[in-house]
């Protein structure tokens, strides 16, 4: 529409915007997200796999299932970035009606990484992966409409 106002008062030669340049060359395809969004969403899958298998790693299993389910979340999580847009997804995060899902899923997940890198307590990190489980649940739920 702007082009065509431009064109119609004979200012066509004016030079797009430099925030225009940035919009035009950082803006994805509808194809593109999606196929973004399925690669992230199935690193996100196999790290949570992963972590899984990990699990029963002597010695340092726990602290790697932790870990690897966490980043999987993560990256899950992440994946919708594509599809939205990080604003958006944002905006849709903190809304009034998901914001304490938001928050304790977030707590959580921060929670079981520093259980795992800082304290190093084993238990402490199992605690917070199935909190992290229950959190992201009610995450999720929220998005459906009546459900909460």
């Amino acid at each position: 529409m702007d082009k065509l106002k431009r064109v119609l008062s004979g200012r066509d030669t004016e030079e797009p915007s430099g925030l225009a340049e940035v919009i035009d060359a950082t803006s994805l395809g509808w194809g593109t997200r999606v196929k973004c969004f399925i690669a992230c969403f199935v690193l996100g899958c196999l790290f949570s796999f992963l972590g899984s298998c990990l699990l029963w790693v002597p010695k340092k299993g726990l602290l790697l299932f932790a870990v690897f389910y966490t980043l999987g979340n993560i990256a899950s999580i992440g994946s919708t970035l594509f599809l939205m847009g990080p604003m958006k997804q944002l905006k849709r995060m903190f809304d009034p009606t998901r914001l304490i899902a938001t928050v304790v899923m977030l707590l959580c997940l921060v929670l079981t990484l520093c259980s795992a890198f800082w304290w190093r307590k084993e238990g402490l990190a199992l605690l917070f992966c199935i909190l992290q489980f229950f959190a992201l649940a009610w995450y999720s739920i929220s998005f459906i409409p009546y459900a909460r």
